[in-house]
């Protein structure tokens, strides 16, 4: 049976190889013979000294081709010495160009793009006019245009003329003599094509595009409606200045998941490992300053219930856990909420259903782990030696408040992130931390509040 090869293997190899005594050449060809994503994993475990070894063998496209895959990329651009920054530059996509330069210097920055062909200055100086949460920010200028009036020889023709500085062919664009977009062409569809055929007889009229000023959060649902390798975009006067490809479209949507995943911690997007301490405490305090008012609140209203707690010690035991059934149930309604939110199409009558569903099912689920609360927690009390009416009484109470409180968690996860929407309040930021502690002010009073009035004052068991 054939052995399996890890992801990690490779990268194994490819660090032996580099710190092995062959000569630059029989090295380049045998690192050559790995994707370059494994070369770029292994960048990662090579000292600096062995990955500007490294820099020196491979040539500089291959080295933009592995770059372009490591996620530490403008770390290792720092590496490099001036003139090969310049040749490495020249043959990334300028996506990434773009976001490498950022990370250097002004001084630096200008310097480098002096230097650079007309051709890559003037895609950097493009895709740099655009804010970073543009859709345009993150499109590629590797794509190929045909004119509409051409025949389907000629279209063959520029299509090999452009695939040479550019490989994302299986879409070919086409526009006017001024560059406004007309449709698009399957590669498929112009090879089968009969040589005398008009492009406007093979090309499709009704593909999606996106506008370069277009937010990428608005963007991202209607990208990811289609299946297609490449969407153009189109600046204001509807002319082609680019394309998201199906790589460029995971990776947004890659970061706009981490982002979202932030801001549902009350988090900002840019923390990393690499933070200052001071910068990461500044933008986190806010949020936890608003969170320990509220919680504040939480432990008073805990404190209106002192004398329940006086006369019924055993209630306390189980606190803990219908506020984490409560907290689960609104974070479970809350993903679902954020998740359906990210359609700006949606209806206020779509919004309505997804209240009326959560509900339902808040307390569907509510309701079972409400009965199996009541008939474990019922047996454990018996158990302590507690008698049977006392036992059944107290997981009758949680039993019903875990109920009340899941239904209502439920409600608050959708309605909340519903509301500050309504609000032109990005929903993710507000959310997250917000519902926590709503969720554990619902719970303590459906807990208390019923076993007061159950337990003290219609069974009398204080």
């Amino acid at each position: 049976m054939n052995e399996i090869r890890t992801y990690n293997d490779y990268s194994t190899e490819i660090t032996e190889t580099i710190r092995s005594n062959l000569t630059p050449k029989r090295m380049q060809e045998k690192l050559l013979s790995y994707h370059e994503n494994d070369i770029a994993d292994a960048l990662d475990l090579l000292t600096e000294e062995e990955r500007k070894k490294l820099y020196k063998i491979l040539d500089s496209e291959s080295l933009a081709d592995i770059l372009e895959y490591s996620e530490h990329m403008a770390d290792y651009i720092q590496e490099l010495s001036l003139s090969k920054k310049v040749e490495v530059f020249s043959h990334m996509e300028t996506p990434d160009t773009v976001e490498a330069l950022r990370q250097l210097s002004r001084e630096e920055r200008e310097t480098l793009i002096d230097l650079l062909n007309p051709e890559v200055r003037s895609e950097i100086k493009l895709l740099s006019s655009f804010d970073e949460d543009e859709i345009g920010s993150k499109m590629s200028t590797n794509y190929i245009t045909v004119e509409d009036h051409l025949s389907v020889k000629e279209a063959m023709s520029e299509l090999v003329r452009q695939a040479a500085d550019n490989d994302n062919i299986s879409t070919i664009y086409v526009v006017d003599n001024n560059r406004t977009f007309y449709g698009a062409i399957d590669l498929k569809d112009l090879i089968i094509a009969r040589e005398g055929t008009s492009l406007r007889n093979i090309m499709t009229c009704s593909y999606p595009y996106v506008y370069a000023r277009a937010s990428i959060e608005d963007c991202i649902p209607q990208l990811m409606d289609y299946s297609e390798d490449s969407i153009p975009v189109l600046d204001n006067e509807n002319k082609l200045i680019g394309a998201i490809t199906a790589h460029d479209l995971v990776e947004v949507v890659e970061d706009e998941l981490n982002e979202d995943y932030a801001k549902l911690a009350g988090l900002s997007a840019e923390e990393d490992l690499e933070e200052p301490i001071r910068l990461s405490v500044k933008k986190r305090l806010p949020w936890l300053f608003i969170l320990l008012v509220m919680g504040l609140g939480v432990s008073a209203t805990v404190g209106l219930f002192e004398s329940i707690v006086a006369q019924l010690p055993v209630i306390m035991c189980f606190q803990s856990l219908i506020l984490d059934m409560a907290g689960n149930v609104g974070t479970q309604s809350l993903a679902v909420a954020i998740r359906v939110l990210m359609d700006k199409q949606i209806s206020g009558k779509q919004k309505a259903a997804l209240v009326l569903k959560e509900s339902r099912v808040g307390l569907a689920n509510g309701m079972i782990l409400g009965i199996l609360s009541f008939l474990v927690i019922g047996g454990y009390l018996c158990l302590k030696g507690n008698a049977v009416t006392f036992a059944f009484a107290v997981s009758g109470c949680l039993g019903i408040a875990m109920v009340l409180a899941m239904l209502i968690s439920s409600l608050s996860g959708t309605v909340i992130p519903i509301f500050f929407q309504k609000m032109g309040v990005d929903p993710a930021v507000a959310s997250g931390p917000l519902i926590t502690t709503v969720n554990d002010l619902v719970a303590v009073i459906s807990y208390y509040g019923l076993a007061w009035l159950i337990l003290l004052n219609l069974m009398k068991l204080g």
